[in-house]
């Protein structure tokens, strides 16, 4: 053997971890799996001429040649204490009321994350190598599963950067839904039994005894916190998260941190609604205060840590057979995929439906007309299709071909650039006038009562309306002959129609469906210009430099105002008489609306939530959705929450809706 050998070995390994971590960690690959594979085969050729050379944090040395003859028990040098859980967002709100009150007086910011339906381990490395892995056990004591931790190909048998001299860092092994489809071919082939889900499938794979049998499993590793450690730098949970990357441990993806717990919530129910996305189960979301010294004077139960809650939700699984695929068109001309199934019943009800998301997604998971597969809803989510049951696919089943033309109007299709949406570029397209009309008259945008969906079915149909203009075009004698439609709902229909005409310039915006602007950017816009000409007249660059617009919205906007429909429709609605301009904000003493922060919540009286938001947009304020350090009022009706318990804890001023009334009469 001579020196280059061994240098050309140490090389290697270096290059197989540094593109390791690219892959696993960073999701940012620099090589192709080809590529990859010729570094490792090099590597495995050396050492097998070399076997005196080979390491046992090698990254040839994945799968043990020796099953072990029974697992150790593993004593916790830091327990391993479980979660506590909540079903509700009102038990998760009384929560951080009672965190809030055990830290008086404290910012405390919240980190959200994903809680990985898999099972909880802990692994340990010392100076860098992977020397122990574990299974929780009963909290106190788990058992050795090293010898198949080691197989777990995002779990680095040796750390990079400088990482402590000690860290056990805890996570979760679980198994992706494309990987368990896999597997389930493999096993109807060898005519053994299937595995119904990831996480039996994860938990019984971790302690097989064979690590050779493993390693077939395909397991993965994601990381979310820290047991016994011995220089461990970071002072937060987010700090910690990116030492980890460090060092090429996997964190779990997707995690945010806020500056206070409505905004945590908030976003657990923005997330929830893209489960969709993730090929791997998720049955919750974590909440943690991600200060480790506020976590220390929290302090711990018997049972669980103070400092964190899961908030979890039930799943329900179904097996169906989907019968067909079809596309829905949305206002913004979004071709949307849906799933006709079998009906199936799920969680109480009959489910007919589960959508597709998109074009990727379905190849993504493979989904053909004619599959099994397996649907899943959890919480508020909409059914959605977890995976196909490949085994049982028996060559009757057909891909689903995605339209290259809109199958309502034949206009070519066109994906968005760096997105995965396909649309029908055709603003006139019926299906998307459909939608926008609608869209037009509810009640966050025009509020014209009386014009449902059915009805502008049938508006739509007949061709009595085209467009948003041709509403104000409509007459008594045009709408008592359609269906359902007497005289005295027509004459109401009308009278709603010419009070929509006041409705001014933010509704307007909000009404004309462009594209990334909904009911708060259409107020910065008409806080901002005051008058549709105005903002007509608006460069690109100008819209992007508007606090909470930026260049995306900013070109959606201009875009549509110079294109040939977006100024067709302003031209149209002006000739009906319509509203287009936003009154300036008047100059108020210190104390009023203008320029103050309010945060509304609990049920009003007189108001809806979007009236009075709208109103105090209207007089030069700001309508913010959580409460913090920079909200100056609280408007709190009946039943307030959380919000109002955060609004007494920083001593902010909370008005009943009669002293914000009497604000307004100054």
């Amino acid at each position: 053997m001579t020196p280059d050998v061994a240098a050309e070995i140490a090389k290697l390994r270096e290059q197989i971890r540094h593109h390791d971590q690219k892959y696993y960690v960073e999701a940012r690959p620099e090589i192709s799996d080809l590529q990859y594979d010729r570094l490792m085969n090099r590597l495995k050729e050396l050492e097998a001429r070399h076997p005196e050379l080979v390491t046992p944090d090698s990254p040839t040395q994945r799968i043990g040649d020796q099953p072990v003859s029974f697992l150790r028990p593993v004593e916790h040098r830091v327990a391993m204490l479980s979660i506590e859980n909540t079903y509700t967002v009102e038990d998760l709100r009384k929560y951080g009321q009672r965190i809030a009150k055990l830290l008086p007086g404290e910012q405390i910011a919240w980190v959200v994350e994903l809680k990985i339906d898999g099972v909880a381990v802990s692994v340990t490395y010392e100076h860098g190598r992977m020397v122990q892995a574990a299974t929780r056990g009963d909290g106190r004591t788990g058992d050795d599963i090293t010898h198949n931790m080691r197989t777990v190909i995002d779990a680095p048998l040796r750390l990079s950067d400088k990482p402590p001299a000690v860290l056990e860092v805890r996570g979760e092994v679980y198994m992706t839904n494309a990987d368990l489809v896999r597997l389930n071919e493999s096993q109807t082939k060898r005519g053994e039994p299937l595995y119904a889900n990831t996480r039996n499938c994860a938990a019984g794979s971790v302690r097989l005894l064979d690590p050779r049998l493993t390693a077939q499993r395909r397991l993965r590793l994601f990381c979310h916190g820290v047991g016994y450690v011995e220089g461990l730098r970071a002072t937060s949970h987010m700090d910690f998260l990116a030492e980890l990357r460090r060092y090429g441990l996997p964190p779990t993806p997707h995690v945010e941190c806020f500056d206070d717990f409505e905004a945590a919530v908030a976003h657990c129910e923005e997330l929830i609604e893209r489960l969709h996305e993730l090929d791997f189960e998720v049955d919750g979301l974590v909440l943690k205060v991600n200060d480790f010294a506020q976590r220390q004077r929290l302090g711990s139960t018997s049972k669980s840590p103070r400092w964190m809650i899961a908030y979890k939700f039930e799943k329900y699984e179904a097996t169906t057979k989907l019968m067909d695929i079809r596309v829905q068109i949305g206002k913004a001309g979004t071709i949307t995929p849906v799933a006709d199934l079998q009906a199936v019943e799920l969680a109480g009800t009959v489910v007919k439906r589960a959508s597709l998301h998109n074009a990727d997604e379905i190849d993504r998971k493979d989904v053909r007309i004619g599959d099994t597969v397996v649907v899943e809803k959890a919480g508020k989510i909409i059914p959605h299709i977890v995976r196909v049951e490949k085994h049982e696919r028996h060559g009757h089943s057909r891909k689903f071909v995605f339209p290259t033309h809109c199958p309502e109007c034949g206009t070519t299709l066109v994906k968005d650039s760096g997105g995965v949406y396909i649309r029908c570029p055709n603003l006139e397209c019926p299906a998307q006038v459909k939608e926008r009309l609608r869209y037009f008259a509810s009640r966050n945008a025009m509020d014209i009562e009386g014009l449902g969906d059915k009805l502008v079915d049938q508006l739509v149909a007949t061709g009595a309306v085209r467009g948003y203009g041709d509403i104000y075009r409509l007459n008594l004698d045009t709408l008592v002959n359609l269906e359902r439609m007497g005289q005295k709902s027509s004459e109401n229909l009308l009278e709603a129609i010419d009070q929509s005409k006041s409705r001014g310039l933010t509704r307007l915006l909000n009404a004309l469906s462009i594209r990334h602007v909904g009911a708060r950017v259409a107020a910065v816009l008409a806080e901002h210009f005051h008058s549709m000409d105005r903002l007509q007249e608006a460069s690109a660059v100008e819209l992007a430099e508007i606090q909470e617009i930026g260049p995306a919205i900013a070109d959606s906007v201009y875009t549509f105002l110079h294109s040939d429909f977006g100024r067709r429709t302003i031209e149209d609605l002006g000739s009906q008489g319509l509203k287009m301009s936003a009154p300036h904000a008047p100059r108020r003493a210190a104390g009023e609306i203008a320029g103050k922060t309010f945060v509304v919540t609990g049920t009003l009286e007189k108001y809806g939530r979007d009236e009075i938001e709208e109103l105090i947009t209207q007089l030069g304020g700001r309508a913010a959705s959580s409460v913090s350090k920079n909200t100056d009022y609280v408007v709190a009706g009946e039943k307030a929450g959380s919000k109002l318990a955060k609004a007494r804890e920083l001593k902010i001023p909370v008005l009943s809706e009669r002293e914000f009334e009497a604000l307004l009469e100054k």
